[in-house]
């Protein structure tokens, strides 16, 4: 049942990054629900091998949602830097 929540927190966090990262975002929703879910899972599976928070804490939505972030600013220099070549 973890998974299935990280899933649902992801696609939540996806929609919350891509609403609150600053900037024009040119990827669409899937692309940004499945980066929300990435980063989700991630942050979820680093924090609790790390012993940092378990799985329902305030500390994982705080970590998905920093996850989120990350990876869509990977994202974003990623494609600026492609297309500028």
């Amino acid at each position: 049942m973890g998974i299935v929540t990280t899933i649902i927190v992801g696609l939540i966090v996806g929609a919350l990054a891509r609403f609150v990262m600053p900037g024009d975002q040119k990827m669409g929703w899937i692309l940004t629900c499945l980066l929300g879910i990435g980063g989700s899972l991630i942050a979820g599976y680093v924090g609790q091998a790390m012993g940092w928070y378990t799985v329902g804490q305030t500390a994982g939505w705080i970590a998905s949602v920093v996850g989120a972030f990350v990876l869509l600013f990977i994202v974003q220099k990623v494609r600026g830097s492609s297309s500028a070549s």
